[in-house]
C-alpha cells in the first residue's frame, strides 16, 4: 500500500503536529503535504508554524556556506561530515539592584560574527524592539520564520525538491555554483572610520574570494581619523551614522557603501536580511529567495526553482507542467476548467464543494459559469425561482427590492405582511 507508506512517512516529519500560529486552533497540526511546502490541513506554510528549533536550520545555512570564503561560520559534525552553521550566540547577563542581588540574563540566539562584544551588542540594540532575536521572545520566532522564507533549503539542495530529472538536478548545482561565487556574501559590521571609504574594483574581489571573511576585510581596512562622521550616510536611508554607532558593510557591494543595521534589508521584501546574509545584485542587497526569482522562474505550487524548458504560465505565475494542479484535490488542471481562489486554482468539483457561494434562494451552491447577484454579502441565482420577493414570489430581476437578512421583498406591504 504506497498510500500508506506515504502516510507513515509523514508521521515523521520535522515538526509533525506543530499549530499553526496563524490559524490557531482551526489547524489540526502540521502535517506536510507530499510535494508542495505547505501544510495539508490549514494551508499554511512551514514557517507559519510553532516548530521546535533544530538542527535542521543549522544545517541548511552551513551548506549555503560550504564552498565559499564564509567557511569560518560553519563546522563539520564528525557523526555524518555535514556542514553546521556556527552562530554566534551571546549571553548577556546585566545585574538587577535588589537585596538578593539577581541578575538578569538576555540570549541573542545570533548576534554578528565579531569579536568585539560590545560593538555587537550596540548592532543588536539598533535592530527594532520586534525583531531582535532574544531567545523566547517574538524577534526569535521572527528570525526563525525569516530563515525559511529568505533561505529555503530547496533553492540550494535538489535531494529537497520533488523528483527532479539528472537534468533539471545538474543545472541546479551550476545555478547554485554560480551564485555562491558572484552573489553571496555576509556582512561585516564595523565602525565606519575603521574601513577605507572605496569601493574594490573587480580584480581585487576576485582576489579576496579565496581567503576567510577577516583577512579578505583586513586587507581592506585603513584608520582614517581625519574623517567626520557625518561623511558617512547609510546606502539605504541616505540618512547620517552617527559618530561611534557601528555600521554594516556588504564586500561584494564595496567598503564606500554602508549601512545602519535597520536598513541591512533585501530590495524586494523590505524584510532585514536574516543573519546578515545578502545577495548583491545591481546594485542592491537581495534575500536569498528574491534573489533566486530575479534570475528563475519560481513554480507556484511546489515554491521551488524551475529548471526544466517546459513549464507553464498562468493567472500571472509560473508553474511545473506536474504541478499545475487543483489547491484543494491536487488534480491535474492541464485542458480543465478551474476557478482561482485567492491567488490559488482550483477544480471545477472542488469550487462547488469547498468555496460556492450559495443562494439563498434554493440554498444550493452558484455555478461558477452562471449568473447571480450579490447583495449585502448574501447570493441569489439570478434566475426567477431564486431571485423573488420572500412574501409574494414576485421576480425582482431588473427590479426595485428591500433587503432585510437575506429575505428579499418587492414593496413595504410584502415586508410588513412578513414581519408580522
Amino acid at each position: 500500500f504506497p498510500s500508506e507508506s506515504k502516510l507513515m512517512g509523514l508521521g515523521h516529519e520535522e515538526g509533525f503536529g506543530a499549530p499553526c500560529l496563524k490559524c490557531k486552533e482551526k489547524c489540526q497540526g502540521f502535517e506536510l503535504h507530499y510535494w508542495r511546502k505547505i501544510c495539508r490541513n490549514c494551508k499554511c506554510g512551514q514557517e507559519e508554524h510553532d516548530i521546535p528549533s533544530s538542527n535542521e536550520e543549522d544545517r541548511k545555512v552551513g551548506k549555503l556556506f560550504e564552498d565559499t570564503k564564509y567557511t569560518t561560520l560553519i563546522a563539520k559534525l564528525k557523526s555524518d561530515s555535514s556542514p553546521m552553521y556556527k552562530r554566534n550566540v551571546m549571553i548577556l547577563t546585566n545585574p538587577v539592584p535588589a537585596k538578593n542581588v539577581s541578575t538578569d540574563t538576555v540570549t541573542y540566539e545570533w548576534t554578528p560574527p565579531v569579536q568585539n562584544q560590545t560593538l555587537a551588542r550596540q548592532y543588536m540594540q539598533m535592530l527594532p524592539k520586534e525583531k531582535q532575536p532574544v531567545a523566547g521572545s517574538e524577534g526569535a520566532q521572527y528570525r526563525k520564520k525569516q530563515l525559511a522564507k529568505q533561505l529555503p533549503a530547496h533553492d540550494q539542495d535538489p535531494s529537497k525538491c520533488h523528483e527532479l530529472s539528472p537534468s533539471e538536478v545538474r543545472h541546479m548545482e551550476q545555478f547554485v555554483k554560480k551564485y555562491k561565487k558572484e552573489a553571496l556574501g555576509v556582512g561585516d559590521v564595523k565602525l565606519p572610520g575603521e574601513v577605507e571609504v572605496r569601493a574594490p574594483d573587480e580584480k581585487n574581489l576576485k582576489n579576496v574570494v579565496g581567503r576567510g571573511t577577516s583577512s579578505a576585510v583586513g586587507a581592506m581596512e585603513k584608520k582614517t581619523p581625519h574623517q567626520k562622521p557625518s561623511q558617512y550616510s547609510c546606502y539605504h536611508c541616505n540618512l547620517n551614522m552617527k559618530e561611534g554607532d557601528p555600521a554594516v558593510y556588504a564586500e561584494r557591494a564595496g567598503y564606500d557603501k554602508l549601512w545602519h543595521p535597520g536598513c541591512f534589508v533585501c530590495y524586494t521584501c523590505g524584510e532585514l536580511l536574516v543573519d546578515m546574509i545578502y545577495f548583491w545584485k545591481n546594485g542592491n542587497l537581495y534575500c536569498g529567495r528574491h534573489y533566486c526569482d530575479s534570475e528563475r522562474p519560481r513554480c507556484a505550487g511546489c515554491d521551488e526553482l524551475i529548471f526544466s524548458n517546459e513549464y507553464t504560465l498562468a493567472e500571472g505565475q509560473n508553474w511545473h507542467l506536474k504541478h499545475f494542479c487543483c489547491f484543494d484535490c491536487d488534480c491535474v488542471l492541464a485542458g480543465i476548467t478551474y476557478i482561482t481562489v485567492n491567488d490559488k486554482p482550483v477544480c471545477k468539483s472542488c469550487y462547488m464543494k469547498n468555496h460556492a457561494a450559495i443562494c439563498q434562494g434554493c440554498h444550493n451552491a452558484i455555478d461558477p459559469e452562471v449568473q447571480r447577484v450579490t447583495y449585502n454579502n448574501f447570493n441569489w441565482h439570478a434566475t426567477p425561482e431564486c431571485f423573488l420577493c420572500s412574501c409574494c414570489s414576485k421576480c425582482l430581476i431588473g427590479q426595485k427590492f428591500i433587503s432585510m437578512e437575506g429575505m428579499l421583498f418587492c414593496s413595504l406591504e410584502c415586508k410588513g405582511k412578513m414581519m408580522s
